[in-house]
């Protein structure tokens, strides 16, 4: 009897053993490997807001930046509008990024001149800047200003007669009501003087570059008093430089008023992007954006070809070699995209900013939304962000068809001008154009041995199996750029309401003002403190290069670094390498200090940060005024009562390994309306 106890506790004994051996084991395996693919909620690690989960880690509000407060209001004397030296009217050309700001004189020509769709997706935020400079130049002449045209938005054949060029994306009279009391603006000229410009008895000035106010002074005022009423060519993006004298404050807080206040959608986009947004948070959970800035022009000017295959590289290539042929890019054809890569210079690809996320500790069900109207590559890209996270949803999956048509307003029937089918050479022919070729971009087409197949002529990229030379666009291209300034418009404004946004590729160190850095510009304004990350390429693509090998099983040390990286860049040392690169060519991406305010409850001094001319990059905002520091304080005091005791658990104890979401990691209701049309699975 007395041996059988003891075999048993010697059983015992080993089982014990056999158990503490295992867990230590797991222990390590756990410390020593990220944890990119698992996932272990817990409930105690989060805390509810009415009926909204926000982790405090991923989600929630940067404190160093909570007391900067938007304030474009005037601080000295303004004086109303009075007698004005005469009338201003301008062309636009470019996308809606160039409207917002102005940039680029010769990428603007190469599009203009050479009907290449360069910038019209890349920079589709232009308009908005232009506007905003053409603005802060007509109250320096103290003119009155006619309502710009848009020229690229609104010269496609076929787009709806209801809407002239502005009205297309814009709201005129809250454009002109808004900004009624900084300058006049109209909506056309006086008959008389109509008549005139139309006789060009007129000057028209093309305007260069980042031009400073003196030029306005000494060039262009003499000529307005003379003539009345003069024309502005703005083709090359900014109009007015960036950073201005000390002096000029109040017409950089002019250029916020107009970018974030004057210049608002038309109701409908704006009724259609808060449907979005609600429909993104109906889950009552928040949602990040993502913008990848996968654009054919720019990773055609940046040298980034060999981060695809097959035909899109040797698309990206022939977009290079017009580059090259036109002046645009001083450089060779064939280029290491990995060197390009490593410099920062090419975007972060989808897959990778999906790795990013994950370690961040973002959750594999968290809703993200992809902006942009269009992505080169297409949905091949995406499949690894897909399989990383599941609810990722653009405006086509928000939106119905007719929901999205509506916002075009009616349109006329294209003509069927189709192009001819080009004629099948035989193999003969093949193999001697094979024998004969000579230089041609990367890579190289199938030999003859292996025919094309027929899904590679079909589509906009069939071209390129049978021609050297890209065909100019159809009518029903056109109506498409077009078309892309309103999705634009909507992504923008889904962006800029997102709990949390991410750029694939922004301030690429051209300065020109991108989709991306003008969506940040627009959330520092609005909110500093809400959570924008603002990464560098080229930190995170040497990261990226030391687990290529190993890329969704990395070590706990390379997340503990990309996290170091990308919480780094949400604060202020974010904003001030941001400012160090984007504002000298575009204050909207940067709108501090003279459009901030702090509404600190002490009276501490920030520490200026000056960039390498002097200008503030961080730093001497004034005090915000007392009615606004009392609506702050009475605003976080209803919210302080309404918190429930999950609220008050403190940062330091979150513990960041295991912050992740809670629920049955099922999928979120995201839904749209169906379509008349639509049928129905009885099995969904």
């Amino acid at each position: 009897m007395a041996v059988k106890n003891k075999f048993k506790l010697f059983a015992l004994v080993g089982i014990a053993f056999c158990v503490v051996s295992l867990l230590v084991h797991l222990l390590l395996a756990d410390y020593s490997a990220g944890d990119i693919i698992q996932y272990r909620p817990t409930a105690d690690k989060i805390y509810q807001h009415g009926k909204k989960f926000r982790y405090r880690k991923l989600w929630g509000s940067i404190q160093s930046l909570e007391s900067l407060q938007p304030f474009a209001n005037p601080r000295k004397a303004y004086p109303v509008p009075g007698k004005q030296n005469g009338f201003i009217y301008a062309k636009i050309y470019g996308g809606f990024d160039h409207v917002k700001s102005s940039v680029g004189y010769l990428h603007q020509v190469f599009f203009f001149f050479f009907g290449f769709e360069f910038l019209n997706v890349t920079w589709s935020l232009f308009h908005h800047c232009q506007i905003c400079d053409l603005v802060a130049v007509s109250k320096l002449l103290n003119a009155t200003l006619v309502i710009p045209e848009i020229q690229d938005g609104i010269h496609s054949k076929g787009v709806s007669s209801k809407f002239k060029s502005f009205s297309y994306v814009y709201n005129e009279e809250q454009f002109i009501a808004a900004l009624s009391n900084d300058l006049v603006i109209v909506k056309r000229l006086p008959n008389d003087l109509r008549l005139e410009r139309k006789r060009n008895k007129y000057p028209t000035f093309p305007i260069r570059y980042l031009a400073p106010p003196s030029f306005y002074i000494n060039e262009i005022l003499p000529k307005l008093k003379q003539s009345k009423a003069i024309g502005l060519l703005i083709t090359d993006g900014g109009c007015l430089e960036s950073i201005l004298p000390p002096d000029m404050e109040e017409y950089q807080r002019l250029r916020c008023r107009v970018a974030f206040h004057a210049l608002q959608f038309r109701p409908e986009i704006q009724a259609l992007g808060n449907l979005m947004v609600e429909r993104l948070r109906a889950s009552g959970r928040p949602y990040l954006a993502f913008h990848p800035g996968l654009a054919r022009d720019t990773l055609a000017f940046h040298g980034c070809a060999e981060l695809f295959q097959d035909v899109h590289t040797e698309l990206i290539q022939y977009r290079r070699k017009q580059m090259i042929k036109r002046s645009i890019v001083h450089g060779n054809l064939s280029i290491d995209s990995a060197s390009q890569k490593r410099k920062g210079l090419c975007p972060l690809l989808p897959e990778e900013v999906g790795l990013l996320l994950r370690a961040m500790g973002y959750p594999p069900d968290t809703i993200i939304y992809l902006a942009g109207a269009e992505m080169f590559g297409g949905q091949r890209v995406l499949v690894p962000l897909r399989a990383l996270y599941t609810n990722l949803v653009d405006r086509t999956s928000l939106c119905s068809k007719t929901e999205l048509s509506k916002l075009l307003g009616p349109e006329s029937p294209l003509p069927s001008n189709l192009p001819m089918p080009i004629p099948q050479k035989s193999k003969k022919q093949l193999i001697e154009e094979w024998n004969k070729a000579g230089p041609r971009p990367r890579p190289l087409p199938p030999p003859p041995a292996r025919p094309f197949y027929q899904y590679e002529k079909e589509g906009w990229y069939g071209w390129i199996a049978e021609s050297d030379i890209e065909p100019d666009p159809s009518a029903i291209d056109l109506r498409l750029q077009t078309h892309r300034l309103i999705w634009n418009a909507l992504d923008y404004y889904v962006s800029v309401e997102a709990d949390v946004f991410f750029p694939g590729f922004h301030n690429d160190g051209s300065g020109w003002p991108d989709f991306s850095s003008l969506v940040i510009g627009h959330r520092l304004y609005q909110m500093a403190s809400s959570r924008t990350y603002r990464p560098d390429r080229k930190t995170l693509a040497t990261l990226l290069d030391s687990i290529r090998d190993n890329l969704y099983h990395p070590k706990h040390n390379w997340t503990l670094l990309v996290r170091e990286h990308l919480n780094n860049s949400l604060g202020v040392n974010g904003l001030i390498m941001e400012a160090q690169m984007s504002k000298p060519r575009s204050f909207l991406s940067h709108p501090l200090p003279e459009c901030s305010c702090r509404a600190s409850k002490t009276s501490e001094v920030q520490k200026l940060v000056k960039g390498p001319n002097g200008e503030i990059l961080f730093g001497g905002e004034e005090r915000c005024p007392e009615w606004m520091v009392r609506g702050l304080n009475l605003v976080l005091s209803e919210s302080g009562n309404s918190k429930d005791e999950g609220d008050e658990i403190p940062e330091d104890e979150i513990d960041l390994e295991s912050e992740q979401d809670v629920g049955d990691g099922s999928r979120p209701e995201l839904t749209r309306p169906i379509e008349q049309d639509e049928e129905i699975d009885p099995d969904d």
